[in-house]
Formats: structure tokens, sequence, C-alpha cells
């Protein structure tokens, strides 16, 4: 399992060859936070959710022998890189190498050699605090630290791979010392093995929701990518058809209003008794008024053809073309002085000039009696 710590330059010295020498002092000895989800992933021991979680390393891990010998000529690297250090990749991270090992007090202390003239300068421009990556194995169980602090592992079998300058905090996959407590930014699950064989491929970690998930295989990314394709092509087709959905609904509405409104004007259309007398009424005022005015029409013509019929009469061309509505405001002007016939007086004046044998006569005068 993967970790890092973060270290304390001392005063470092220059060589006669402008290499840079320092002694540097690990972390000591004592607890450390992680989270659940960083030492145990897979929740093999039901301690994935279970938030921060203290991990114990003890003096018999921090100084075996065997541990701490195993970072002597291990590479220095300018920040963490994203994969361990090996023959195939040193060229590339090397910036200088760890000439020793050996214990000062409570510290695991390193003795540097920075080769590199940026890196040089880096920590001449306060690029100063150092982070050793290692690998380690985990024994889970119920243990004791300082002060007596609970840890539900401890670390065990160290192995060196490298240590990186890092800035002042965190940075990158580093780790940042906070009272003495090593809070790591990096998931240690992230490589099973710190040094892989040669030529074995890193695995990828995916940031999926947020989350950061590692050991991802090209198979399982190619799987994941494809179903968050999915997901956004569903919700593209869920918003799609809430749009539609939406645009019937106000169709739908659209539709009843104007069958609403169609319903409504048949309602003000349909003929009613009252309708009928005061069409009659204004019909039979229309052709009083054309009869006055001596316009000759059928007797079966409408009211707009008589009033055209007026209009044509007393116009003549300059009437030519007009609608209904122009003809019944001319129509109206032409006859605001006429003086349509007295039903009782004109049956009264023919009935002088011949005898009243006529049905229709008869029914004009009783009307005109009793009106």
């Amino acid at each position: 399992m993967l970790f890092a710590d973060a270290l304390t330059l001392d005063a470092p010295r220059r060589t006669a060859d402008g290499y840079m020498a320092v002694r540097a002092k690990a972390a000591r000895t004592g607890t450390y936070q992680y989270l659940g989800s960083e030492i145990d992933p897979q929740n093999a021991h039901g301690l994935r959710d279970a938030g921060l979680v203290h991990v114990l390393r003890d003096d018999a891990a921090v100084f075996d022998s065997k541990s701490a010998h195993s970072f002597i000529g291990k590479p220095i690297t300018d920040n963490h890189p994203s994969v361990a250090v090996n023959a195939a990749n040193w060229r590339d991270h090397a910036r200088g190498v760890v000439m020793g090992a050996m214990r000062d007090g409570e510290y695991l202390a390193f003795d540097l050699l920075l080769t590199d003239g940026d890196t040089i300068n880096a920590v001449d421009a306060g690029k100063r605090e150092l982070s050793n990556g290692y690998a380690a194995d985990l024994q889970f169980g119920d243990f004791t630290g300082p002060g007596g602090v609970k840890c539900v592992a401890k670390q065990i079998s160290i192995t060196g791979n490298h240590v990186a300058i890092v800035d002042k905090g965190r940075a990158g996959a580093s780790c940042a010392i906070t009272d003495s407590v090593a809070m790591c930014d990096a998931n240690p699950a992230a490589v099973a093995a710190f040094t892989p064989p040669h030529g074995d491929k890193p695995m990828k970690t995916l940031t999926i929701d947020g989350l950061r998930v590692p050991n991802v295989s090209d198979e399982a990314e190619a799987a994941i990518l494809k179903l968050q394709a999915d997901g956004a092509k569903l919700t593209t087709d869920l918003a799609t058809s809430q749009a539609s959905v939406a645009a019937l609904t106000t169709s739908v509405a659209t539709k009843d209003a104007e069958i609403a409104t169609l319903k409504q004007q048949v309602a003000d259309a349909a003929m009613t008794p009252a309708k009928l007398r005061d069409a009659a009424k204004a019909y039979a005022l229309t052709c009083d008024k054309a009869k006055a005015l001596g316009v000759q029409f059928a007797q079966d013509a409408d009211e707009a053809t008589i009033k055209r019929a007026v209009v044509d009469a007393k116009l003549g061309d300059r009437a030519k073309g007009w609608t209904d509505d122009q003809v019944s405001i001319s129509f109206d002007t032409l006859t605001v002085d006429a003086k349509p016939a007295d039903p009782l007086r004109t049956a009264l004046t023919d009935g002088l000039r011949q005898p009243v044998n006529d049905a229709a006569v008869v029914s004009t005068l009783r009307a005109a009696r009793y009106s």
C-alpha cells in the first residue's frame, strides 16, 4: 500500500561541485489519520465508510533496519510522480539520491544529495518541505497509540521508494504535517505494490460524480464512460420528452380555448324569437326606405342587396367596388331623411281609388290598427 509522509529540511550545505547536501528528519512515530476508504477501499474490514480513522506507526516499523535501509540509494524527486519510480522511469524523475538513513532520537533521518540545478534553486527559493514515498503493509486490529489513541490498523514492512521535494502544505499526492499528524491527500490503495515490476502499466484513477475511484483498468474505464454516456443520453431524452409533453399540454389548452370560443359564438348566433322579430323590423325598414327613394328591387332580395341597389341608383359608378360595410354606411346617409310609407295611409288612399278586395291589404290594415 502506498503512503507519503512529510519531512522537514535542516539547513542545507553546498558541495564543491555545487550539489546540495542536507539531512532531513522524517515524521516521528505515532498515530496518523486516514480515511477509511483509503486503507480499506474494498471494505474487507468494514472501514470504507468509517470516515477518519487512526493508523499506528510504531518504533518497530519505523526503525526496522531493513525498512530504514530500503530508502538508501532511492531517488529524490521534484514533487511526487504519478507512478512509482523504477528503472524504467528513473531518468525522468530523479533529481538526487538518498545517501544514508539513521535513527535520530524519535525520528528517522536521511542524508540527501540534490544534484539537479533547477531543484536546488527551488529549495533556495523556499520549496523546503519533503515528503517520502514508501510502500507498507497494513495489519488490521485493535491497537493503542501514544496518548491512548485507538487505532484500527498499524503499518508494517515499510519499503522506501523515493523522497519528494514539495511546496509548503499539500502538493498533488503529498502530505502535510499539521500538529504532528500526517493528512494524506492521495488514496494509498491506488497502487497495490509501490514499486511495480518493470514494464507494468499503472492503474488509472477516475473521478466519478466528484469521487476519486482508484485501480481502474482500461476495460472498466470504457464501461464506466459508456454508462456515463448512456446516463447523459437518458437525461437528454427525458428532457426532450418533458418538453414534448409541455408542448402538447399547451396545444390542448389552446384547442380547448378555441372550442369554448366557438361554442360561445354559436350560442350568440343562435336565432331566437326576439332576434327574428328585430331582423324582420330591420328588413321592413330597409325596404320602406328604398321605396321612399323610388328604388325598385326584387321581392326576394335580401337586405344587403336592397341597400346596394339604393346606393348604385344614387351614386352610380362612384360606389363601384365598395364593400358591404361601405354600402351600409352610404345607405344610412342617403336615407337619413327618407320617410317610410304609412301602411294605414297607403291602404286608405288606395281604398278610395278601388275596392279593397286584396287579402294582403286587409291584413296590413288590421296590423296597423292594432299595432
